[in-house]
């Protein structure tokens, strides 16, 4: 059964996907379980990442990077998310956020940031959530005001992704109070991650993606040069906007990578499993349970590989792209739940591979927006 099969993908992206596969199958999958066992940042696998051209390769070849299209980094997402989520995000967060410095930035930002991430030597992340806020982009409350050639920064961020083992990050921060214009409060920062005033903490251990790393960053009076502003002072909102229409695609492919693995799981066990004389898999619920199953993945991925279409020629990207990320991370619930109760008492054995896609799809329904929000926008936009 191969549910990862390249003919839905577009011709031009399959020699990338077929480069993820065998990356996973080698570095990934077979080193899952003990890094989600032990929580520890996977720093040798996303050095080998860097080393076969799959991390932060969606940066222009200009920069020192392969400029991998959207459904290229969406080919990779899959395949990697299949052999262990942890350790995918870890590998797709070394440079999550580079692509608005690319889009916004001077030649001169892009030359010094995004050139060190394309070629390895760097790692970033993007800082936009906050303690007390999450899917709101308008209501983030960490402050950058200007102080003569200088902004100076205050707030806190919350799970940041290497907040902490980063180099450099894009910040979200406000920067206006126009009661009247709350799209136009906000605007994106470069910032190193070191300094006086930058202080960042892992987030305590998470039930999954354990060996992803999260980090709480506070500032306090922060200071970073006028220069290090992306684009123009009060467009922040509408840089997410753009950017979090592809994000979403990918994270659709985070959700068919998981639901893949939970069905590949219970595939196996329900073959191996013997109740009353034989085997699982010949009672009929089973079979009607399992076939849901590959129903609810079939169509997600369907509308998945279609929405990143939509999204690559900008065709009403918003809605396709909330479309994609819905369907598919609950898709992956739905896939992980009813393989966790096929595996029967098994499941909740820490060392399962069901058990450990089955803590992590809880993670993808809520980040790039919580599906809530997605439903929001795909009725607004439909």
């Amino acid at each position: 059964m191969e549910l990862l099969d390249d003919t839905i993908v577009p011709e031009h992206a399959r020699d990338v996907k077929q480069e993820a596969s065998e990356f996973a199958n080698e570095y990934i999958e077979p080193n899952a379980e003990e890094y989600f066992r032990k929580g520890e940042y996977p720093h040798d696998i996303l050095e080998a990442g860097q080393d076969a051209g799959l991390v932060a390769q969606d940066i222009g070849e200009d920069l020192g990077g392969r400029n991998l299209s959207l459904t290229e980094v969406l080919a990779i997402a899959e395949e990697f998310y299949r052999a262990d989520a942890g350790i995918a995000l870890t590998l797709q967060l070394a440079s999550f956020g580079a692509e608005i410095v690319e889009e916004y930035g001077t030649d001169e930002q892009k030359e010094e940031y995004l050139r060190p991430v394309a070629e390895g030597d760097q790692i970033t992340g993007l800082a936009v959530s906050e303690p007390e806020t999450g899917s709101d982009l308008a209501g983030m409350q960490t402050t950058a005001e200007k102080d003569g050639d200088e902004y100076v920064i205050n707030g806190e961020k919350f799970w940041i992704g290497n907040g902490v083992e980063g180099d450099w990050l894009t910040l979200y921060a406000r920067t206006g109070d126009d009661e009247n214009n709350r799209y136009g409060n906000h605007s994106m920062f470069i910032i190193p991650t070191e300094g006086e005033g930058y202080h960042a903490e892992h987030i305590p251990e998470k039930m999954g993606f354990r060996a992803s790393k999260q980090a709480h960053i506070v500032f306090e009076d922060f200071r970073i040069p006028e220069e290090n502003l992306v684009g123009t002072e009060g467009a922040g909102f509408w840089m997410l906007a753009e950017f979090f229409n592809h994000g979403r695609i990918v994270v659709a492919g985070h959700g068919l990578g998981l639901a893949a693995a939970a069905i590949e799981e219970t595939w196996e066990f329900i073959h191996g499993r013997e109740e009353f004389g034989r085997t699982i898999n010949e009672f009929q619920a089973v079979q009607h349970g399992f076939a849901d199953m590959r129903m609810e993945f079939e169509s997600a991925r369907a509308l998945t590989w279609r929405a990143a279409e939509k999204v690559e020629q900008g065709e009403d990207p918003g809605l396709w792209a909330a479309m994609a990320k819905t369907k598919a991370t609950e898709a992956a619930t739905d896939c992980a739940e009813q393989g966790m109760q096929f595996h029967g008492g098994r499941s909740v054995l820490t060392d399962r591979r069901i058990a450990r896609v089955y803590r992590d799809v809880r993670v993808p329904v809520i980040y790039e927006g919580a599906n809530e929000i997605q439903r929001n926008l795909i009725y607004r936009q439909s």
